[in-house]
């Protein structure tokens, strides 16, 4: 029986062969058939995982072959030109898929901005017209408790109370679904505000470290907010924590930023296939860093804690002095 690293090998020969056998035929006939069959074989290439480097690096040894068995200058430019029309063809699937995945990243961080605005609308609403609402019902309260006898008067204290604690929940969450201060001083000033409310209300050691200052675009610290917050709220949720690490970097023109906590970790192959837990959360955060040319990457494993490790390429110098990041 045949051993898995053999038939991938007979498959990948055979895949090879058959270009070569495709672009010779095209180079002759120049018919419409075989430039269909530079298509298919593209699209094969790219359902084997072949990437483009692949496919070219492909073309020109089979290319340098058929080439050299081409004696005389005239036919030797005439398959010139058919190579290369056939190697355009056999990588149109790839461009189209490009064309498809730029499609896709437009719409996602299109949605993001959406969903940002109606969160920021939402977050006004919570604050200033439940806020003044509040105010509303204190100042009718306060109307009535003064015709009321002393006892009952106690009682109304007793609901202020319970207003103060409404009114600074309202205020926690407005601050959670969009601070002001994201806005206003940026993702980094708005991470430490997050993790010094997310350190006291979990009891949980939160340290921000940052030798990165500077402002990006709104979309990318969005974005950067959104995943930090995401991972601290697994953290607080799942991982039994004591300590969480936040280290913000400029790696050589990129930003790094690390989140790395000692907890119970988890097995992250187990995490991402079971559909109810949807990933931790992992699949949002990657979608969101997609959208701005960002990645991310988890080394995670029981016992040992867990370390999200987040890259956002490429940053430059703006006219302020401020960093800037480009998109792809």
């Amino acid at each position: 029986m045949k051993t898995a690293t053999k038939v991938a090998k007979e498959s990948r020969h055979g895949f090879e062969e058959k270009y070569r056998s495709a672009l010779q035929a095209f180079a002759v006939s120049h018919s419409e058939e075989e430039l269909i069959r530079a298509y298919e074989l593209g699209r094969a290439g790219m359902e084997r995982g072949k990437s483009l480097l692949e496919i070219a690096s492909l073309h020109h040894e089979a290319l340098s072959e058929l080439f050299d068995r081409t004696p005389r200058e005239e036919s030797r430019t005439e398959f010139l030109l058919a190579s290369a029309a056939f190697l355009k063809e056999s990588l149109s699937p790839y461009e189209m898929a490009h064309r498809g995945f730029q499609d896709a990243v437009k719409a996602l961080r299109q949605l993001n901005e959406t969903l940002e605005e109606q969160i920021k609308r939402i977050a006004h609403a919570v604050h200033d017209e439940a806020g003044q609402l509040l105010v509303a019902v204190r100042l009718a309260l306060a109307d009535v408790e003064r015709d009321l006898p002393g006892r009952q008067q106690e009682q109304f204290k007793q609901i202020e109370q319970l207003l103060d604690q409404v009114e600074s929940q309202l205020r926690r969450y407005s601050h959670e679904l969009r601070p002001t201060i994201l806005d206003d001083l940026g993702w980094l000033p708005a991470i430490r505000v997050l993790a010094e409310g997310v350190s006291k209300r979990a009891n949980l050691s939160v340290r921000v470290d940052a030798t990165f200052a500077g402002r990006l675009p709104g979309a990318v610290e969005i974005a950067l907010y959104r995943v930090v917050q995401e991972a601290l709220t697994n953290i607080t949720k799942h991982a039994k924590a004591g300590q969480v690490s936040i280290l913000v970097r400029k790696a050589g023109r990129g930003l790094s930023c690390s989140i790395r906590d000692n907890g119970a970790g988890f097995d992250l192959g187990a995490v991402q296939s079971d559909r109810r837990r949807s990933g931790l959360g992992l699949i949002g955060m990657r979608e969101r860093l997609s959208a701005i040319g960002g990645t991310f990457s988890i080394d995670s494993a029981p016992g040992r804690g867990t370390k999200l490790l987040i890259r956002v390429p490429v940053l430059s110098e703006g006219p302020n002095g401020d960093s800037r990041c480009s998109r792809r």
